[in-house]
């Protein structure tokens, strides 16, 4: 796929309709919508990627939310998961601000982008591995996009480490054998040539997880820092690697 920049690969991202499943189900709950939020226009399209296009750092999700992506137009924004994620990269400093509500609410992030292995909204919050498969090249073509200037990565969630690992392996990069396995708190470096990344591994920011206190907001933190302090975004570090 011959994309330019992150800005066309956005633009090509919101218009795909390959998953006939997913499309049908985020237009569905576009229409229907949740009662909380009938007077709002639900987006209702794939989600593209969030952050500046020069991301020192890559956060790596599941899939946008029925509610909540899916509804803003934006990665983990207007939903519980979300509100989790964006205070804990305010509070590192990642981020201006610690609420995300709205495509025009002013937020900005700080040499940061996240994006996910699947941009549509799944029933269940669970895409097929068919579903997955077919989305790969749109994470493939973020990655490869972002490789000039990324230096770790943070993932999201057992699904998310296994996708983001085979998107940099398909790539090229040298992945440790056996695949490193998911656990909160997990790192691993993967290799291309002379280049290095880190990947760190988070357990997802579902309300699962953080309603039953497997996931705290230090917890969040610190696999944020740790990730941040690598890629050279925090006062006083320079990037490793």
């Amino acid at each position: 796929m011959d994309l330019r920049s992150i800005a066309e690969l956005d633009a090509r991202v919101a218009e795909c309709r390959a998953c006939p499943r997913l499309v049908a189900w985020r237009e569905q709950v576009a229409r229907d919508k949740r009662a909380a939020f009938a007077d709002q226009d639900y987006w209702g399209r794939p989600v593209p990627g969030f952050g500046p296009a020069d991301a020192r750092m890559l956060i790596l999700g599941l899939a946008p939310a029925a509610h909540g992506g899916n509804r803003t137009g934006r990665m983990f924004t207007g939903d519980q998961s979300g509100d989790v994620l964006f205070r804990a990269l305010y509070e590192v400093g990642l981020a201006n601000q610690p609420h995300a509500v709205s495509l025009d609410d002013g937020m900005e992030l700080f040499g940061v982008r996240m994006t996910a292995p699947v941009h549509c909204a799944p029933p269940q919050n669970k895409p097929t591995v068919e579903e997955r498969d077919r989305c790969a090249h749109w994470l493939d073509a973020e990655v490869n996009l972002l490789l000039p200037t990324v230096r770790s990565v943070v993932v999201l969630g057992a699904f998310g480490w296994q996708a983001g690992l085979r998107a940099f392996a398909d790539l090229g990069w040298s992945v440790e054998r056996p695949r490193p396995r998911f656990g909160h708190g997990a790192q691993t470096a993967i290799r291309l040539g002379d280049r290095e990344l880190r990947v760190f591994a988070s357990y997802h920011v579902s309300q699962h997880n953080t309603f039953t206190g497997r996931l705290t907001p230090t917890m969040l933190e610190q696999v944020l820092t740790a990730a941040a302090t690598h890629a050279g975004l925090l006062p006083g570090t320079k990037p490793s690697g």
